[in-house]
């Protein structure tokens, strides 16, 4: 869709909401006109366009409340100059009108609307209508559960509509193009989007794994089949949970970004040090605004080194403890009730709740590659320009020393750049035993170089 249409789109909402404010303004004030009612004004018709705004107003079946909602959270993006009969001021008191609320901010000159303004609009001639503002900014509808609209919290003593209500760039930028971007790891979204330039080839797994993996590719591919058209929804909760298991460097990460590739579905590798917080429900807060982003968009969402989240429950000695399990609790419902795909790795399934591991669909070992399986990725490792002197029995490597194939590619980046370094592609069988060496020093472990 041409973006100049989508813009057109857009800022006929704008031209409603402009008519809207003016009339609720005029009906309030009891000036000329006041006898009109906003509702009586017409939206501007949707079911002819094909463009992302409109499919998703019809999709959700919004109404006027929330397209009004909507209106007024993009209007500082598009076109703030709309808000500015909010600056006006009440002669009486000599200062701005309390209801029409607003924020004012040092680096933005316009009108930053609040919840409360939304109020005013709504319910300022009809305040029965306030049950409708109510409704649009319910945290469990669609608006802002998606986070489509954002109302800003506020301290505790403060009215909750009078946080800003903004629209979030995520899905202005889709409303405007169509096109939905990669969410931006930071303090409002602890997790990354991971991704690979491998392939399932460039893997080395045992015919175990892969048969178990195959069934989490199959509910990617079919899983909606069977909750749909199979009618077994009423008997099968939405969503697959996963427990990957094993030693570090064993495939687990990039086995969950292949499974994403292969479905053509984001993964987003949850940050755990930003999300684990040591204040009283801060951690529930952050999980909750991961699955509630994700909910709605199809993603895979990767928990590496999952014990600290859903490690074993206590014995209740103290609050501290109390406040574990009920954070685990927590967890254990979120992860339950997610309809996507969510993959938990730890390197021992015994460090992790029994309570979270009964609720997997399938728990995956990862277990340390056999000779014959290191060998193989040995010969991968090495099989371009970096390549090992042909006197090197890989063979013996492979047998002699137990190394995961995360390890083994950490020699390989050593020896690589040790080669570059004295101006060679052949990698001697010294600088493979330094790298080897290097690997197990990490473990406090020793191996004796070969001459």
């Amino acid at each position: 869709m041409e973006a100049y249409k989508a813009i057109h789109i857009l800022q006929a909402e704008i031209d409603w909401l402009q008519k809207v404010i003016h009339q609720v303004v005029t009906s309030y004030l009891m000036q000329e006109g006041h006898e009109k009612h906003w509702l009586n004004i017409p939206l501007p018709d949707l079911f002819e366009d094909d463009g992302p705004y409109a499919h998703f107003v019809l999709e959700e079946k919004l109404n006027v409340f929330d397209r009004l909602g909507m209106a007024l959270a993009m209007a500082p993006h598009l076109r703030p100059e709309v808000l500015d009969i909010f600056f006006g001021k009440n002669q009486i008191y000599d200062r701005g009108f309390t209801e029409f609320g607003g924020e004012e901010n040092s680096s933005h000159n316009g009108f930053l609307p609040t919840g409360q303004t939304l109020c005013f609009l709504i319910a300022a001639v009809n305040p029965e209508l306030r049950y409708a503002v109510m409704d649009v900014l319910d945290r469990d509808r669609v608006l802002l559960k998606r986070e489509v609209l954002i109302l800003q919290e506020t301290e505790s003593h403060i009215p909750d509509y009078n946080g800003t209500l903004s629209m979030s760039n995520f899905w202005l930028h889709y409303f405007l193009t169509g096109e939905k971007l990669k969410m931006e790891h930071g303090p409002n979204f602890p997790a990354y989007h991971i991704t690979t330039p491998m392939e399932w080839d460039d893997v080395i797994l045992d015919q175990g794994i892969s048969e178990q993996l195959m069934e989490i590719h199959n509910w990617l591919e079919y899983g909606h089949v069977l909750l749909k058209q199979w009618g077994l929804k009423k008997h099968i909760k939405p969503g697959y949970r996963a427990l990957f298991y094993g030693p570090p460097g064993t495939g687990k990460t990039l086995t969950a970004t292949l499974l994403g590739k292969a479905s053509q579905r984001d993964v987003y590798k949850v940050d755990l040090a930003m999300m684990v917080s040591k204040y009283i429900g801060e951690t529930e807060k952050n999980l909750a605004r991961i699955f509630t982003i994700a909910e709605n968009k199809d993603w895979i969402l990767f928990f590496d080194e999952a014990d600290a989240l859903f490690g074993k429950r206590t014995a209740t000695n103290s609050s501290n403890d109390r406040y574990a399990n009920q954070q685990t609790a927590y967890l254990l419902q979120r992860i339950e009730d997610f309809p996507g795909v969510v993959i938990l790795a730890s390197n021992l399934q015994a460090n992790l709740d029994q309570a979270f591991t009964r609720r997997f669909q399938s728990m995956i070992h990862f277990r340390m590659p056999s000779p014959e399986e290191r060998y193989r990725i040995w010969k991968n490792a090495f099989s371009n320009t970096c390549s090992l002197n042909p006197e090197i029995d890989l063979w013996q490597i492979a047998e002699d020393y137990e190394l995961a194939g995360g390890s083994i590619i950490n020699v390989l980046r050593f020896c690589a750049l040790a080669t570059i370094h004295r101006n060679g592609t052949v990698v001697s069988q010294e600088e493979l035993m330094m790298g080897i060496r290097r690997e197990f020093m990490k473990e406090n472990k020793t191996v004796a170089l070969i001459n």
